[in-house]
C-alpha cells in the first residue's frame, strides 16, 4: 500500500511538473534571444523575386565542385535543373551547364516555374554579395568536410553568423556543423527531431537543454494533395494521418518558441495550408511561392518580424 502511495504522488509530481514547465519553459530555461524571426520564408531561394516580394529568409541547398567551389543548388545531379546528367561534385564551376528555361516545382502538382535571365548556377559567396542583410537557412547536401568548413568561412568572412541558420537532415552531418562552428545556429536533424517527439510525448521534453535553434519540418498532409488520390493506398493514407497528427502539435510548438527555438513548417503552397501553420503556432512558413504567401499574409494582418 505504501509503495502504491509512493508510485502514485512520484508519478502525479511528475505529470504536473512536466506540465507546468511545458507551458511555462522559462522558469527552467533562459529564453534564446535570436537576432531574427522569420514568417515568410522562401524555399530554394527565389532570391531576387522572393526579397523584390518582402520574403523574410531564403532557403538554400550547397554543394561543392570538383575545383572546391561552394555553388547553391539542390540536387547533387544536373539533369533535372539543366539537362545534363552530371555530377556537380565531377565539374569545375566555370564547366556547370546552364538552368533550363523551365523548371519543376517539387512540392505543387504538375507545376513549373520559369527560369530567370541569369541562368547560371550561383556561388554561395555571390548569394552573401546580393543579399547582405538577409537571414540564409544554408541546408549542407553532403556529407563533405571541406564543405562545411568552406560554408563555415564564407560566413565568418561576410560576418553573417548572426543572419545564418544550417545544419541537414542527417545527424552526422548536423554535429559536424556545429562542432566547425557553434555560433551559427543549428537546424535540427531528423534523428534529433523524432527524438524531440519523443521526449515531448514522455513529458521529458520540458527538462532537456537543446542546442538547437530551430526547427524545420515538413506538414506530412501535403502528400495527400502532391499524388494522385487514387494512388495512395489505405495503410499510406494512416501512416501519412498518423505522422501529421503525431508532429503537428500547437503544444509543442507554444513550448518551443516560448524557448526561443524558431519553427518552420514547409513546403506549403496553397492557403488553407500557410492558415493552418500560421494557427498551430509556426514561427514561419517555407513556400515555393513568396507572392502566394505575401498576399496571404497581408490579408489576414499577418506581420513582418520586427
Amino acid at each position: 500500500m505504501c509503495a502504491a502511495v509512493y508510485v502514485l504522488s512520484t508519478v502525479t509530481g511528475y505529470v504536473l511538473t512536466s506540465a507546468l514547465l511545458l507551458k511555462c519553459p522559462n522558469l527552467l530555461h533562459r529564453k534564446r534571444r535570436g537576432t531574427f524571426l522569420c514568417r515568410h520564408i522562401s524555399h530554394r531561394g527565389g532570391l531576387f523575386h522572393a526579397v523584390d516580394v518582402g520574403t523574410d529568409m531564403l532557403e538554400l541547398d550547397c554543394h561543392l565542385t570538383k575545383d572546391e567551389q561552394v555553388v547553391v543548388s539542390h540536387d547533387a545531379n544536373l539533369r533535372r535543373a539543366t539537362g545534363i546528367n552530371a555530377f556537380i561534385s565531377d565539374m569545375a564551376y566555370n564547366e556547370l551547364p546552364p538552368y533550363l528555361c523551365k523548371l519543376d516545382v517539387t512540392f505543387q502538382k504538375e507545376c513549373y516555374c520559369a527560369g530567370g535571365d541569369d541562368k547560371r548556377i550561383p556561388l554561395l559567396q555571390d548569394v552573401f554579395d546580393a543579399f547582405p542583410n538577409t537571414p540564409i537557412n544554408i541546408d549542407i547536401k553532403t556529407n563533405n568536410d571541406t564543405l562545411i568548413k568552406k560554408v563555415s568561412a564564407l560566413v565568418t568572412k561576410y560576418d553573417r553568423e548572426n543572419l545564418t541558420v544550417w545544419g541537414n537532415a542527417r545527424n552526422q552531418v548536423a554535429k559536424k556543423c556545429y562542432k566547425e562552428n557553434p555560433r551559427i545556429p543549428l537546424l535540427f536533424s531528423l534523428p534529433r527531431v523524432l527524438q524531440l517527439v519523443g521526449l515531448f510525448y514522455t513529458g521529458l521534453l520540458p527538462f532537456v537543454p537543446l542546442k538547437e535553434q530551430f526547427l524545420e519540418i515538413p506538414m506530412p498532409s501535403i502528400l495527400t494533395k502532391l499524388k494522385d488520390p487514387n494512388g495512395l493506398t489505405r495503410s499510406q493514407r494512416v501512416l501519412i494521418w498518423l505522422t501529421d497528427t503525431l508532429l503537428m502539435r500547437k503544444a509543442l510548438f507554444n513550448h518551443l518558441t516560448a524557448r526561443g527555438i524558431q519553427v518552420y513548417i514547409w513546403v506549403l503552397n496553397d492557403e488553407e495550408d500557410f492558415q493552418r501553420a500560421f494557427d498551430l503556432g509556426a514561427t514561419g512558413v517555407m513556400t515555393d511561392f513568396p507572392t502566394r504567401l505575401r498576399d496571404f499574409m497581408d490579408k489576414n494582418g499577418i506581420s513582418k518580424p520586427e
